[in-house]
């Protein structure tokens, strides 16, 4: 039997090296075409030795196995390593040592990659959003004051940093001990702690964050990302085609050198030159996928960076499963005519499903029909001027994430709101009583979030959230053929907390003071130096103290009613620190006005804002 593979083997390599005449040299200028004979004797040529190299591989470590030792010839293995298979070899002594390309990674398939295209950017995109796209990096801000911040220099994009920005300011205030490298278990006092129990400045204490924790808050932010999109199973990493071997074991400057010259001349047009220009790499393990992202971070932080990872993060939500998400998949996803991020984006990368509504669960249309919001907790969450004009209604899921930081959208621009302390979102009897009883209204609210229901509907709201409404009261309410929420709401303010109402006689419950930074990371020219005359370029964090009334009504608010006791007091010798606590809130400082503000208001109703200097810009 062996003589017989061996008589084959031989036959394969002669066939394989027959003498052919040489073909005719081609010039670049003239390429010539192969005639089909020629090309059918190359195929076959290149079949046959391909068999017999195969072949006498298989012979060979079939002999080694049979020997029982080991031997000077190559033989390869394969590692699973985190999901991505890793490949080494042992190479004979005598040939020259090829250094193999770590996670190389795979091309797409051409029909993907237009896919993707016209998903990304629809059939009709302009150069001006192409360039928009092709020229955002995902980079820390050089200033000082806004150094923990990713910095925007085109329109467009901001819907994507934000949304990494939120999460990366989740690692830097909430989580420090995963930002060691080394693995020290010694405690380390989070950047929210610092702010919250010294005097130091936001300025100071953000200032003095390294450039490698904040990397590293950078990569497991995007890591986390690309696992919730891919539903927690895996991460495709889309990356360029840049040997990792140029980058390796350089510092970060001569790194983000090497890419920018790799990409000089590289654009993207059409999805054939997303097919030339990128590969992917899949990893169902975080820690390999964060490893990667850390070998590469050079190339996101390179013009390329906010669409490179939003094609990442489509890749590893599915783009069947993207368009399935959507109400209307025949849309682009960045919108015309100015290029932004939809709101199916930033609820991708926030909720890990490009569904294109904020509210919670889904909404039944009739006829069969649903659409899709926000179906699970989130880790930051969304707010948007947007709620302010009634144009949409921001579910609980989004409005109270797990961590104090929010993406906010305005008509035109994405930026993010963020507390230290994250028990500005606990809730105080009246609050939590007020979410039970409106969580059940919008449960039955069918209008897209207008606020109001059907008959049927309320007294489902009144059953679920236990409220024993008098038998007028209801006839009342349902005497127009559906109920406003507003309506409603009044109703319970006057019903006694028996009943089910919120009716509070101290008018004390709900009163919060807290602090709010803002952050938009979009450079803007501001006058700097020491004459104050040279432009400069740069974010902008404000801090806002924020005043949530006591009073359960505006109208009592504004009319600034004495609480009842005030002159006396209660409980406490004099009650003067019930006095000093009616003064706080009696009269409080004078209100600034911003359409942030209003976004605040979506969030704690009839919030009063102050800040210092130049009112938040959300645009």
């Amino acid at each position: 039997m062996e003589d017989h593979v061996e008589d084959d083997l031989q036959k394969a390599l002669r066939m394989s090296m027959q003498y052919e005449p040489p073909e005719p040299k081609r010039s670049k200028d003239s390429p010539m075409e192969e005639s089909p004979e020629v090309k059918n004797r190359r195929l076959q040529r290149e079949l046959m030795a391909a068999a017999a190299e195969k072949r006498m591989a298989a012979s060979a470590s079939a002999a080694v196995a049979k020997s029982g030792g080991s031997s000077s010839g190559s033989v390869a293995k394969s590692v699973c390593l985190g999901g991505s298979e890793v490949k080494s070899e042992k190479v004979d002594e005598c040939e020259p040592m090829v250094k193999e390309e770590k996670s190389s990674g795979e091309e797409l398939a051409l029909e993907q990659a237009h896919q993707l295209f016209s998903m990304v950017f629809g059939n009709e995109v302009s150069k001006g959003i192409l360039a928009q796209w092709s020229n955002q990096g995902i980079r820390f801000s050089p200033d000082e004051e806004t150094s923990m911040g990713l910095v925007q220099h085109e329109g467009g994009p901001c819907g994507v940093l934000a949304a990494i920005q939120a999460f990366v300011l989740k690692y830097l205030l909430f989580f420090p001990q995963e930002l060691v490298k080394d693995g020290s278990k010694t405690p380390i006092i989070s950047v929210s702690k610092r702010l919250q129990e010294t005097q130091d400045s936001a300025t100071n204490i953000f200032g003095s964050l390294t450039e490698e924790t904040k990397s590293r808050a950078l990569v497991r932010s995007m890591g986390e990302i690309l696992f919730l999109c891919g539903n927690n199973n895996s991460a495709t990493i889309a990356s360029l085609k840049v040997l990792d071997h140029e980058i390796e074991g350089k510092d970060q400057s001569t790194k983000d050198e090497i890419v920018a010259r790799s990409l000089d001349g590289l654009s993207i047009e059409s999805g054939g030159d997303l097919q030339k220009a990128l590969k992917v790499t899949t990893f169902t393990s975080l820690s390999s996928a964060m490893q990667r992202l850390e070998e590469i971070i050079p190339i996101f932080r390179s013009r390329m960076g906010a669409l490179l990872f939003l094609l990442s993060a489509l890749l590893s939500r599915g783009l069947e499963t993207v368009q399935a998400d959507r109400d209307d998949p025949t849309q682009p996803l960045v919108t015309a005519p100015f290029g932004h991020a939809s709101q199916e984006i930033v609820n991708l990368l926030l909720s890990g499903m490009a569904v294109a509504n904020v509210f919670d669960g889904k909404m039944d249309l009739g006829g069969g029909m649903f659409v899709k919001g926000i179906l699970t907790p989130v880790e930051v969450g969304f707010l948007t001027l947007l709620e302010s004009l009634n144009f949409c209604k921001v579910g609980q899921s989004l409005k109270s994430p797990k961590w104090p930081i929010w993406v906010i959208g305005s008509e035109s621009h994405y930026t993010v709101l963020f507390a230290l302390d994250p028990r500005v979102q606990e809730e105080n009897e009246f609050e939590s009583r007020e979410t039970t009883i409106r969580r059940a209204f919008d449960a039955q609210d069918q209008s897209g979030g207008g606020g109001f229901i059907s008959v049927e509907g309320f007294h489902q709201v009144l059953k679920d959230a236990n409220v024993n409404l008098p038998a007028d009261k209801v006839n009342n309410l349902c005497s127009s053929g559906f109920i406003v929420w507003s309506e409603f709401w009044q109703v319970l303010l006057d019903l006694d907390k028996s009943l089910g109402g919120l009716k509070d006689s101290t008018g004390l419950m709900g009163k919060k003071v807290f602090d709010l930074y803002h952050f938009n990371g979009i450079a803007k020219s501001v006058l700097g130096g020491s004459g104050g005359e040279t432009p400069v370029q740069r974010p902008r964090l404000t801090k806002l103290r924020v005043s949530v009334p006591p009073r359960w009504t505006p109208e009592e608010f504004m009319a600034n009613v004495s609480l009842p006791g005030s002159s006396s007091g209660s409980g406490g010798g004099d009650g003067s620190g019930t006095k000093d606590a009616m003064a706080e809130v009696s009269k409080p400082e004078p209100a600034q006005h911003a359409p942030l503000v209003d976004c605040i208001r979506t969030r704690w109703a009839r919030a009063v804002c102050n800040w210092e200097g130049d009112p938040p810009s959300i645009v």
